[in-house]
């Protein structure tokens, strides 16, 4: 399996679940990026007890404080980044915060769940991306790759299949509204960023790692966040320009919007 070359790579919502995990491989790669910024909202506390104790394993993964439903926080965050990175760019942010109310039906959800939920969900990843847009950039300049790829600069939002419009009906069983309506918004900010950012050689995509037994997939989930993850990570590296602004699947295949 192909990996990541990625140099320098940010993830959101890193203490747990697909986000965990997704640290935990990429540092067991056999080139493992010379830096990992790995974000949560509270580095110190006992939910990021697996993220420090592999902190204290790899001196290139860095844990930084970071609550992506608070502006001022993000932009303290890249001013970290930035310091730490000493003139560097950044290749990959992969925007894996979210959260999910499963009982918000069209009957029961109110404005502030809606409201919390587009703030971490689709307003987050649109704030990340601009706050880190200059060392995105910075990346996409120095590199001496042809193309758009995830080892030169790129915006990886995940999403999911119950953003879909299309395939909303074969999942109804599930309504959860608030999440449904800020992953289809985190869909349309995907196409809008790769449309824009594209021309500065930084690659948009929107991926959906299944259905996963984790906190917010619940153990009923098919797939375990082991796999989720090494599929997301088989996808990375094969992504393109012909990828850019679609949503796919952690096996790489296409979800209509």
């Amino acid at each position: 399996m192909a990996s990541v070359r990625a140099r320098t790579v940010l993830l959101t919502g890193s203490n747990r679940g697909i986000g965990l995990e997704l640290v935990r491989q990429l540092l067991g790669t056999p080139r493992p990026p010379a830096w990992i910024f790995a974000t949560c909202r509270d580095p110190e506390g006992p939910r990021a007890q697996e993220l420090r104790d592999l902190a204290s394993k790899h001196p290139n993964l860095v844990l930084v404080k970071l609550d992506v439903a608070n502006p001022s926080a993000i932009t303290e965050a890249a001013k970290v980044v930035e310091g730490k990175l000493n003139g560097a760019g950044l290749n990959l942010l992969i925007n894996n915060a979210a959260i999910y109310t499963p009982t918000a039906s069209l009957e029961v959800v109110d404005a502030e769940d809606m409201m919390r939920t587009y703030q971490t969900n689709a307003v987050g990843p649109l704030l990340m991306a601009q706050a880190f847009l200059p060392l995105l950039k910075k990346a996409a300049r120095e590199s001496t790759e042809k193309g758009l790829s995830c080892s030169k600069a790129a915006i990886i939002n995940i999403s999911t299949v119950m953003g879909s419009i299309e395939r909303t009906a074969a999942s109804f069983i599930k309504p959860v509204i608030s999440y449904r309506c800020s992953k289809a918004a985190l869909n349309m900010l995907t196409k809008c960023q790769a449309l824009t950012y594209g021309d500065a050689g930084i690659l948009c995509v929107a991926l959906h790692p299944g259905w996963v037994k984790t906190d917010m997939g619940t153990q009923e989930a098919d797939l375990t966040v082991d796999t989720s993850v090494r599929g997301l990570l088989s996808v990375l590296p094969i992504l393109s320009e012909k990828h850019s602004g679609t949503l796919l699947n952690w096996e790489g295949k296409a979800i209509p919007w």
